[in-house]
């Protein structure tokens, strides 16, 4: 019976690192884009021709969410899961399972805010300087680094598991 329970709580916190990594991402990027978003909307009310550039300046922090996913899933794929053979985890595994899966989770919540930030006051380069729209291009992709840096990580630790 208790070697059951450890059963199921190795593959719990398999799955909860897996979760936490789309959904942290996820979460980011929405409230990044979102802020993005309402810094544009300002600018396109007053020229909608600057609908373009600011669209792209939008979209860049929500490559969080898609780095989240994409390790949500490679761990779901490693750890059986997709298949049905990860019913039989034990929680030395999930926790390993779930440690992998942190940094992505915390590194691309926590950086798609910030480059949401960066992205939002981009929106003024836009506004008053349209030709130097790529100067902020520039700005926001520099935090992007650090999220491929957490998709890294998490990827070579999911991999040697």
């Amino acid at each position: 019976m208790i070697d059951q329970l450890f059963k199921l709580g190795g593959l719990s916190m398999a799955l909860l690192g897996a979760g936490l990594s789309a959904f942290l991402c996820c979460f980011g990027s929405a409230r990044a884009t979102g802020m993005a978003g309402e810094s544009a909307t300002g600018i396109i009310i007053d020229d909608p021709a600057k609908f373009s550039k600011c669209l792209i300046i939008q979209i860049i922090p929500g490559t969080q969410g898609l780095y989240g996913v994409v390790i949500a899933f490679y761990a779901l794929l490693k750890m059986g899961f997709l298949a049905g053979t990860a019913a039989s985890m034990s929680m030395s595994e999930g926790l390993r399972y779930l440690t992998a899966c942190l940094p992505m989770a915390l590194g691309g919540f926590l950086s798609a805010i910030y480059q949401g930030r960066v992205a939002a006051s981009c929106m003024n380069i836009i506004a008053k300087k349209p030709d130097d729209w790529a100067k902020g291009m520039i700005f926001c992709i520099t935090v992007e680094f650090y999220a491929i840096l957490s998709l890294l990580i998490s990827f070579l630790m999911l991999l040697n598991l």
